[in-house]
């Protein structure tokens, strides 16, 4: 997103576009993390802000890549605030922690090849 302008408002569908979720995935977000209440326009329709956006983006992160609940990253989030984009991408690893890790998914693998054949 740091290439792209950056707009006052983003529709539903814009936001779904950025984060990569499906729209019913947002509306259900909206009623579980009370800080995620976007504004709506005359015509009804929700209208998110770039600090909601992030939220989202948070959101997203904490529940699929660092597998909390949603009572948890609702937790977290409530505890420490929306995540920052360093924060969101993960720890950074030395090229010798990625080649073990390579080796180590290799390893699991091999050893899933074998018990699916049995």
């Amino acid at each position: 997103m740091a290439s792209e302008t950056r707009k006052l408002y983003y529709k539903i569908g814009e936001v779904c576009e950025i984060c990569r979720i499906e729209p019913h995935v947002l509306r259900y977000w909206e009623t579980e993390f009370s800080m995620l209440s976007p504004a709506k326009n005359k015509a009804g329709q929700r209208i998110y802000r770039h600090k909601e956006l992030e939220l989202v983006q948070s959101i997203k992160y904490l529940l699929y890549d660092e597998g909390y609940t949603i009572a948890g990253a609702n937790k977290r989030l409530k505890e420490q605030g929306p995540l920052d984009a360093d924060a969101r991408s993960g720890p950074q690893l030395k090229p010798s922690q990625k080649k073990a890790l390579s080796e180590a998914r290799k390893e699991l693998q091999s050893a899933l090849d074998i018990l699916s054949r049995e």
